[in-house]
């Protein structure tokens, strides 16, 4: 799988485009104990993800690779999945 897209999302989840089309949600609480992962459980840490196309990286170091996430993930329709308002996203009025 090749990541398109990548979204910090609220109680640290991602969303996940691939670039076939089919989109979900990751989970990276789990993660968070482990101490690679740590510096995640800061919300700004954890909102400065990068899409490097085969896995995604944040600037402390941590990453996980497209074929973690592809076999974690929860798929469903993009239009579901992207539903709600992105962490970092500004809400628009009327």
């Amino acid at each position: 799988m090749n990541i398109a897209e990548i979204v910090p999302k609220d109680n640290y989840t991602l969303y996940v485009k691939a670039e076939d089309g089919r989109a979900g949600l990751f989970d990276v609480k789990p993660y968070l104990e482990s101490e690679a992962f740590a510096p995640l459980n800061d919300r700004v840490e954890f909102e400065r993800v990068h899409n490097r196309g085969y896995f995604v990286e944040w600037d402390c170091g941590a990453d996980l690779s497209a074929d973690t996430i592809q076999a974690r993930w929860k798929t469903s329709l993009t239009e579901n999945a992207q539903q709600g308002t992105p962490a970092n996203a500004k809400k628009r009025c009327g």
